[in-house]
């Protein structure tokens, strides 16, 4: 059992960390070519994605840990 709920997790981890990847590289490029004013108002958003981005895996890890794979059953 506890296999089966280590390959549903990586998954999730691992779209988050190609995610995170993007809004990193994302953030790079604009803190190089952006102004400064520009940079930080541009910058907002891939951090507030990338924040929201964990919380949602870690969510999703807790929900497979209790044995909710399918949570859309609920509704």
């Amino acid at each position: 059992m506890k296999d089966k709920n280590k390959k549903k997790m990586v998954a999730p981890i691992v779209v988050t960390v190609i995610m995170l990847l993007y809004y990193t590289v994302y953030f790079g490029v604009l803190i190089t070519v952006l102004p400064t004013v520009l940079k930080y108002v541009f910058g907002i958003v891939p951090v507030a994605l990338s924040i929201v981005m964990v919380a949602v895996c870690i969510e999703r890890i807790k929900e497979i840990k209790k044995g909710e794979e399918d949570d859309i059953s609920k509704y």
